[in-house]
């Protein structure tokens, strides 16, 4: 693990001549860190995800971990190659970085963990957006964050929020929805993705109303109100659950 960390990626063939174990003992024991979600098994190697210098940023992110990936993974298979994707610094955008590992893309993002996972990555054409990076999530934001987004058009822009009410979104930081306001207005396509808890949830901070969204993917497990919610407020909505995924403009198709 210690030599996994200190190069941020590692091929099998590497840690097979590394420790000088099978190659069957090396993906077994890759297999045993990447359940514990200390890192993210690849074809042919692994990547580091944890982060001990953001500690704030990693509490979060075992929050409703199993939905948060379930809502990644679709959201993900939502990206063709050649795309041009923009990631703002949201714990379930994380989770969506780490299931495009592989796909040639090009990413834009705020987020120093994501640009992390693909800095050395020759797939994929990563731009880091600069300006002050939030203490303890290593976000970048801000007006220095504003003036380089005005100049990127991105196909599709995945954002996560603090809340969600009739009347809007909402996140926790001033400078963090005027950062994100940016992002919006610089994508073709802007698609939400937030578990079900943060639905009927108001943070402080008020981001846009639903007219700026075209897509909010969250988890299946949504009490009566919050399903309510979400028809009200007239949003093109997708479902995620363990056994399938329901679209709000569709009819229920396998997962």
């Amino acid at each position: 693990m210690e030599y996994i960390r200190e190069r941020g990626f590692v091929s099998l063939s590497e840690l097979v001549e590394k420790l000088g174990c099978s190659e069957s003992t090396v993906r077994r024991d890759l297999d045993y860190w990447d359940n514990l979600g200390v890192i993210k098994r690849t074809h042919g190697g692994a990547f580091y995800t944890q982060n001990e210098a953001m500690p704030a940023f990693d509490e979060r992110t075992a929050t409703m971990l199993p939905e948060k990936r379930r809502i990644a993974r679709y959201a993900a298979s939502l990206i063709q190659p050649g795309d041009t994707v923009l990631l703002d610094g949201g714990t379930t955008t994380f989770e969506v970085a780490k299931c495009l590992f592989g796909k040639r893309i090009h990413l834009v993002t705020n987020s120093l963990p994501v640009a992390q996972i693909f800095a050395a990555r020759p797939d994929v054409d990563l731009v880091l957006l600069g300006g002050y990076v939030f203490p303890r999530t290593g976000v970048a934001l801000g007006p220095l964050t504003v003036k380089m987004l005005q100049d990127i058009h991105v196909h599709k822009a995945i954002l996560s929020v603090g809340g969600l009410t009739a009347k809007g979104l909402f996140n926790s930081n001033l400078l963090l929805v005027e950062t994100e306001r940016q992002m919006i207005r610089s994508a073709d396509q802007v698609i939400i993705v937030a578990d079900h808890s943060k639905i009927g949830r108001q943070a402080v901070a008020f981001l846009c109303d639903w007219s700026s969204v075209d897509l909010l993917i969250t988890d299946d497990d949504l009490s009566g109100e919050q399903a309510e919610l979400l028809s009200e407020v007239g949003v093109h909505f997708v479902l995620v659950g363990e056994s399938g995924v329901f679209d709000s403009q569709a009819e229920e198709v396998g997962a």
